[in-house]
Parts: C-alpha cells; structure tokens; sequence
C-alpha cells in the first residue's frame, strides 16, 4: 500500500513527474516461466498503440492466443472451442481474426494460427479500419469501408 499512497499524495499535491518505487505486493507469489508452457505479451502491444486498434474481441483473441501458443507462436484451436472459451459469437470470432491479421499480428491458416512478432510500428491505416466496429448485420464494399475511413480522416 505504500507506492498507492506514494501515488495518491503525489496526485493531490500536483506533482507531474511521479515517482513510484516499484515492489512486489507480495514476493513469494512471483511470477516464473512455467515447464509446460511459453508465452508472454510484448509490453509494445500496450506503449506502442496497438492495444487501440483493436476492438475488445480482438484484444481477447489475441491474448488467449498469446497464452495458448508455444515458443513459435504456434496454435490451434477449433472456433467453437474458442468461441466458447472467449465467449463470443462465431461472427465476433471471426471479425476478431479479420482484425488481428489486418494489423499484421497474427497469421491463420486452418487450423493453425501464428502470434507473430509486433511490427516495427503499427500501420496508420489499420488504425483508421480498426477503430469502429462494422455495423450489425451490414454488409459494404471495400471501396465504401476506405471511403469512410478517409472521411473520418478528415474530420
């Protein structure tokens, strides 16, 4: 609780370069590499922008696929699987995937999928194509999707 006061105090008073003094809450529940298991989550998915592309079933996908992979970044799962596991619709699934691979972060081919390394830097136009969820139960060209991403550009 001390680094929270540190923090509060600090807030309060103004301050805008605030120091915390990072400790483990608790040192015998440290976190370690597991023998039967491999995965982590590259800190850039969140300094780096990408966590902002994304709508909230594609940042779950790729985190489940993050945790499931091996040291290649291998996986496969069937979609009711994990439509299940993630609880979301078999359409939100796929959405989900369209979006990740748009944003160069992950690969499929079935029944395989591929977490892949972050991108040098995120595509601004993803960013553009992400940012809004397809409307429910529409259907729009690519020509009309790009138009709309320009407007909003613009705007």
């Amino acid at each position: 609780m001390v680094c929270r006061e540190i923090l509060v105090a600090q807030r309060s008073r103004g301050e805008k370069n605030m120091k915390v003094k990072k400790e483990p809450i608790d040192p015998a529940r440290l976190r370690v590499l597991p023998r039967d298991g491999f995965s982590w989550i590259d800190r850039r998915f969140v300094g780096d922008g990408f966590i902002e592309l994304l709508p909230s079933e594609a940042i779950l996908l790729y985190f489940f696929l993050v945790a499931v992979s091996d040291a290649q970044g291998l996986s496969f799962y069937a979609d009711p699987t994990v439509g299940k596991l993630l609880k979301v619709r078999p359409e939100e699934l796929s959405q989900a995937r369209a979006r990740l691979i748009a944003a160069d972060l992950i690969l499929y081919r079935y029944p395989i999928y591929q977490v892949l390394r972050l991108p040098p830097k995120r595509p601004p136009l993803v960013r553009l194509l992400c940012t809004k969820s397809p409307p429910r139960g529409g259907e729009a060209s690519i020509g009309e999707i790009l138009g709309k991403a320009l407007k909003e550009l613009h705007d």
